[in-house]
């Protein structure tokens, strides 16, 4: 059995910090001389640090060599893939890297356009008119609270034009899934907050919770609250500080939609650019039977005011939206109808299809409606007639305005 064999110990001229154990002369003499033998077969190991073998780093920096003592012979291994945490040389060619694709810039997503106009206009309903007469005559004679603190009113808090017409959007956007009732008070405590003024500038510069302390009574207050803000960054920026004057614009417009934006554009420019759906106008139209096939869902509004645009005389487009909220927040409620007050109840079944039969009285309360008396220059003066509900009767002259505890109101949202 032979002797084992001498070790010999030499630095690599490569990397000094490298050590190379060799059994042969000559491979001193060839690591002397700046070449490197031809190197065995080697394997794959992983590098420790407890089981006998030493590291050293390669000149290259992705590579490692270590000796492991294999019985009575060392073996070289080299040791593959291994990170080097040192830059490349200077002037080192590297790989160009693939861009992620968040780093890729995104073009900008253009604005859905609100249509206008359906392809083929919807039927006119065959009654439509003397419907429309009788709402409009029984709203004459009862007061509801859109006449008094509708949207249209915040602007009366206003004197500067540019603030009067961003005082009606302000109204618009929190109106969406609250009663005016709670609107119109949020509007005055806005006011207040801001200084007096509802402006852009105003609600700019205020804080988040100024606002939100201002409008926490509207239905989501919080995301209303950020809604303004975007918004009236987006009329500085985009719109020279004002309310612009088309539906796409005002549509781009973070909390608004195509409802108010028609809204919008008749009250603050004084604009007919379509017809104003909310939720009593979506039922009530529905009860007229004014839409085949029905609407049944406020994913469908859209459809009503394409439907009551195609065939709706366009000078009618501005009042129907105030014509009908009236109505339906007095007489055509959501919940228990005062068809026993309706005056389409008693002119048959063809001019309210909907029509439910009269009932019980007992526990209605008492509305005051007011009888136009009519001259020669048209209605002057209104006699205010009050009756009180009576055990058992099954029909009353006056309604009475439902109280916000006695019907569930909802809003279509809009944003």
């Amino acid at each position: 059995m032979s002797a084992p064999a001498e070790l010999y110990a030499t630095r690599s001229s490569a990397n000094p910090a490298v050590t190379l154990y060799n059994t042969l002369a000559k491979d001193l003499a060839s690591e002397a001389s700046g070449s490197t033998p031809a190197p065995r077969r080697s394997k794959r190991i992983k590098p420790e640090d407890d089981d006998g073998v030493s590291h050293a780093n390669s000149s290259a920096g992705d590579s490692r060599v270590a000796t492991q003592k294999l019985g009575p012979s060392t073996k070289r291994v080299k040791v593959e893939h291994v990170t080097n945490a040192n830059p490349p040389w200077e002037g080192e060619a590297t790989s160009p890297k693939r861009r992620s694709k968040s780093s890729r810039s995104k073009a900008p997503k253009k604005p859905k356009l609100v249509q206008q106009s359906l392809d083929k206009p919807h039927p006119a309903p065959e009654h439509w008119k003397e419907q429309y007469g009788s709402i409009k005559s029984m709203r004459m004679r009862v007061k509801a609270p859109v006449d008094t603190m509708g949207c249209d009113q915040a602007q009366n808090g206003e004197t500067d034009p540019k603030n009067r017409r961003f005082a009606t959007l302000v109204s618009l956007m929190l109106s969406s899934q609250t009663k005016d009732e709670i609107t119109d008070a949020a509007i005055s405590k806005l006011r207040a907050a801001l200084g007096g003024s509802i402006s852009i500038h105003g609600v700019i510069g205020a804080d988040e919770s100024t606002i939100s302390q201002a409008i926490d009574k509207v239905g989501f207050w919080r995301r209303k609250t950020g809604y303004l803000k975007k918004a009236a960054q987006k009329l500085r920026d985009d719109f020279d500080s004002d309310v612009p004057k088309t539906v796409d614009e005002l549509c781009s417009l973070p909390g608004v939609g195509p409802k108010m934006a028609f809204l919008a554009l008749q009250t603050a420019w004084k604009l007919n650019a379509g017809i104003g759906v909310d939720v009593h106008v979506h039922r009530i139209t529905n009860r007229l039977k004014w839409h085949k096939p029905p609407t049944k869902n406020p994913e469908e509004t859209r459809l009503v005011e394409l439907n009551l645009q195609s065939w709706l005389p366009s000078e009618l487009h501005g009042e129907i939206n105030h014509l009908l909220v009236g109505f339906g927040q007095t007489i055509c409620l959501p919940v228990g109808p005062r068809c026993d007050l309706c005056e389409l109840n008693t002119k048959g079944p063809e001019r309210c299809p909907s029509a439910q039969k009269v009932v019980n009285s007992k526990n209605r309360k008492t509305v005051v409606m007011s009888e136009v008396v009519y001259t020669d220059s048209g209605p002057k003066v209104e006699i205010k007639i009050e009756e009180t509900a009576i055990a058992g009767a099954s029909t009353m002259l006056t309604p009475s305005l439902e109280s916000d505890a006695d019907v569930k109101h909802e809003d279509v949202a809009q944003s």
